[in-house]
């Protein structure tokens, strides 16, 4: 089931009661690592004002009975989970849910620290959501964006998806840089519609509530929308990328910002996937551009040892760092050794290991064993580089919202 569009029911049931969210529901990523998750590995909360124990359980029946008729329970991996907390968000919350988006918790730690702050819990079969759902309801938003959802009818899910595409271009077009990632550079596509079966028929991020609210009213849509809702996230804000972590602390499945040079020119495997080793004096790292990535390993291919750079991405189980995006802070000077050049014009050649030069046409002779260095000029320039929006992850920031 789509999390964003269960939330979205129970809103509007809520609503017809006369129970109003407070702000806008929360789409909170987190570990995007984690092994067991949905796509985006996203928990969904919301806070809503009480006034007595039976508003309060007229909210739990409402959330419950949705999560029980909308889940897919025969998905193997469908174990979702709910968390009711009454109170403040407290220092040790906050800890959690950013240890949440750093690091991996089991089920257990997830449920014991929820009966601790005495939040309610509820599994449904493994009740994996419950890790996500904590999350959600506790984490401190230092950066934030909005995303818009627009939902299809029940009776279009599975279909192709009918919207107007030049529409799409021209709200780019008015909205870009407060709106992002509508448009795929790369693949000239629009990237705003799913690509899988679900109620979503297209969505768009932004920096505010109300840019992407304007961008929807600018699509146009070929099908009716059964509704559509707004949310504010974590997605795009680099939340969880670790600094100040040297190399040889690194851990799998956590993501980092590194300061580096590189120690061992790209190479290629069969698939496509570029690899190369950095080091930060602490220990060396491979790195790889897979390619999903596309053009953006053209830019890996052509980097050279000691050149200095800034990565972001994450390590995986294998011990190799996925690049989300890098700054090439600046690069090194290459050289091609070659041969001095004799006066009379002609290249000279070599008279024997450490003997110098000789000319092959006028015979003249040098003592120097030395080459010329002649310098190269490489094909990239210093700056920032990114990933196409196709293979983006959800909370990596893209470039447009570094202010560069």
């Amino acid at each position: 089931m789509c999390t964003t569009y269960l939330t979205h029911k129970i809103i509007k049931q809520l609503k017809q009661h006369g129970i109003i969210p407070t702000d806008y529901p929360r789409l909170i990523r987190l570990n995007p690592f984690a092994r067991y998750k949905t796509r985006g590995n996203g928990a969904l909360s919301f806070t809503v004002k009480l006034q007595n124990k039976k508003e309060v359980e007229l909210v739990e029946k409402i959330v419950l009975d949705n999560v029980e008729k909308y889940s897919m329970f025969d998905g193997i991996n469908t174990n979702p989970g709910v968390i009711f907390y009454e109170g403040e968000i407290t220092q040790e919350m906050k800890d959690y849910a950013l240890n949440a988006i750093y690091s991996i918790y089991t089920i257990d730690y997830a449920e014991n620290f929820a009966k601790k702050i005495g939040a309610r819990v509820h599994k449904f079969k493994k009740g994996r959501g419950i890790i996500g759902s904590l999350a959600s309801i506790s984490l401190e938003l230092t950066d934030e964006t909005f995303e818009c959802l627009a939902y299809r009818k029940p009776e279009n899910i599975g279909t192709k998806r009918k919207l107007n595409q030049e529409s799409i271009y021209i709200m780019n077009e008015k909205t870009f840089p407060e709106t992002f990632d509508n448009i795929d550079i790369e693949g000239n596509y629009t990237a705003i519609e799913p690509h899988t079966p679900c109620p979503v028929l297209y969505g768009i991020r932004g920096n505010t509530a109300e840019i992407v609210e304007q961008a929807h009213n600018m699509v146009i849509s070929n099908e009716d929308i059964e509704d559509y809702c707004i949310f504010r996230t974590n997605q795009h804000t680099d939340m969880h990328i670790q600094e100040n972590i040297p190399i040889s602390d690194m851990k799998c499945s956590s993501c980092y910002k590194i300061r580096c040079n590189v120690v061992e020119n790209p190479y290629e495997i069969e698939g496509g996937h570029v690899f190369f080793k950095v080091s930060d004096g602490t220990g060396i790292l491979e790195c790889a551009a897979f390619e999903p990535t596309k053009r953006f390993r053209n830019i890996i291919r052509k980097l050279r040892n000691d050149d200095e750079l800034i990565i972001y991405g994450g390590l995986n189980e294998n011990h190799t760092f996925n690049i989300e995006k890098l700054h090439l802070i600046k690069k090194a000077p290459q050289y091609n050794l070659t041969n001095p050049l004799c006066d009379c014009g002609k290249r000279m050649k070599s008279a024997g290991k450490n003997k110098g030069y000789k000319c092959p046409k006028c015979g003249k002779k040098i003592r120097s064993s030395e080459k010329n260095k002649e310098l190269i000029n490489r094909d990239i320039q210093e700056g920032f580089y990114e990933v196409p929006t196709e293979a983006r992850r959800h909370l990596s920031k893209p470039i447009v919202r570094m202010n560069l």
